[in-house]
């Protein structure tokens, strides 16, 4: 590309980047490219040009600022990068809405990827050679990644928040994965690797569908862009079917949510994926005109007065943890109260035992056939549940 080239995108680029943001969606485009249509998704935009896509992830924290721009330029047969990506990146660079602007060369070949969430899809897609690194390798429950470890093939690099960078840098990562947190103060050390870190902000959107179509993100980062989009129509459908199973239904029932964590429950917010997955399921859920799409920190004593009176009690566990009534109520005392739990309908998920995270965040649809079966008992030819039974 010539500097007069060069010049002319810098200049289109800042008329354009005089735009609005919708919906905390980021919009900034550049002349000339073609936008994926994303039905659900609110944090993220993908526009693609000829020989690269930008992808912008919208702040959740930062209502109209970009967390993240990505120029996803595909290699050339010479292994090079089209000039035209990173000319792109400079013009971003200039946006003035905040943000990290990285160039990365795609398909992703060798990834360290920080969460068992994305090994998951990253399976589901058929990409399972390109993870050369995990992190927190005992929490990841994919056989895949655990055979790959013993054999060599899958290096353990640490922990997820502070990985070993050291072991990024010799397994030669052209990519990290991980998760961005609310003032978090950026990603230490890691930075000092030299590949671009690619920031997992799907877990901060708004819908359970939201969430799971961010797998066309993370197919034009590994190559499976059909897969992605196939797999995702298969999930869309089977969401709208059940959702719509569910309002068929002649029960309504109120949901609650996991348990205390020390002295702190975790409940997800009224916007978050799972709060509006119970909404889609047809049932009630004592917080869902909460604004947050993430978790509220609240006591026991808040809980039991917003919603003692859930009809259902759904508890997230792992197999150290309480795993029948007799052990939550020797955890807290305060279990007791709850409707849910003297009526006996209380589910339990062993989040070890089941894959959980590994599948629910990009399969919704399976979760919410679980929700569905558990709310609305009058619904017949479901099947049975997935993740959650009722604890004895």
């Amino acid at each position: 590309m010539n500097n007069l080239k060069i010049i002319t995108l810098h200049a289109a680029v800042a008329l354009v980047l005089l735009c609005s943001c919708r919906g905390g969606k980021a919009t900034a485009v550049i002349p000339g490219g073609d936008t994926v249509r994303l039905r659900h998704a609110e944090r993220l935009q993908i526009v693609k040009y000829d020989g690269y896509a930008v992808a912008s992830l919208a702040d959740p924290w930062n209502e109209g600022r970009t967390l993240h721009t990505y120029v996803l330029a595909e290699r050339r047969a010479d292994g090079k990068l089209p000039p035209e990506a990173e000319a792109t990146a400079e013009a971003l660079r200039h946006d003035g809405r905040g943000g990290a602007v990285s160039v990365v060369g795609v398909p992703l070949r060798r990834a360290v990827v920080a969460t068992s969430v994305h090994c998951g899809l990253l399976g589901e897609l058929g990409r399972q050679d390109a993870v050369a690194g995990v992190c927190d390798l005992r929490y990841v429950n994919l056989p895949w990644v655990r055979r790959g470890h013993a054999e060599g093939r899958i290096a353990d690099c640490g922990n997820g928040i502070t990985p070993t960078v050291e072991k990024i840098i010799a397994l030669g990562a052209d990519a990290v994965l991980v998760s961005p947190f609310q003032n978090s103060g950026g990603y230490g050390r890691l930075n000092e690797c030299g590949s671009p870190i690619i920031e997992l902000a799907d877990y901060m959107e708004t819908s359970a569908l939201g969430r799971a179509e961010w797998m066309k993100f993370y197919g034009l980062l590994f190559g499976a862009e059909a897969a992605a989009d196939s797999m995702f129509a298969a999930v869309e459908a089977a969401y709208d079917s059940l959702a719509a199973e569910a309002r068929r239904s002649a029960v309504r029932k109120e949901v609650l949510v996991d348990h205390l964590s020390g002295a702190v429950w975790y409940v997800p917010g009224g916007r978050s994926t799972l709060g509006r997955l119970i909404a889609d399921a047809g049932a009630d859920y004592a917080f869902a005109a909460d604004k947050s799409s993430g978790s509220l920190q609240l006591t026991l004593e808040s809980v039991l007065a917003k919603a003692g009176g859930a009809d259902v009690w759904l508890v997230r566990h792992n197999g150290r943890q309480a795993a029948t009534r007799a052990a939550l109520l020797a955890e807290s005392e305060g279990y007791g109260q709850l409707k849910a739990f003297r009526q006996g309908a209380v589910y339990g998920c062993d989040t070890e035992a089941t894959r959980y995270y590994e599948e629910a965040p990009f399969r919704p649809d399976l979760l919410l056939r679980d929700l569905v079966i558990i709310a609305h008992p009058d619904l017949k030819g479901l099947g049975r549940t997935r993740y959650f039974t009722l604890m004895k």
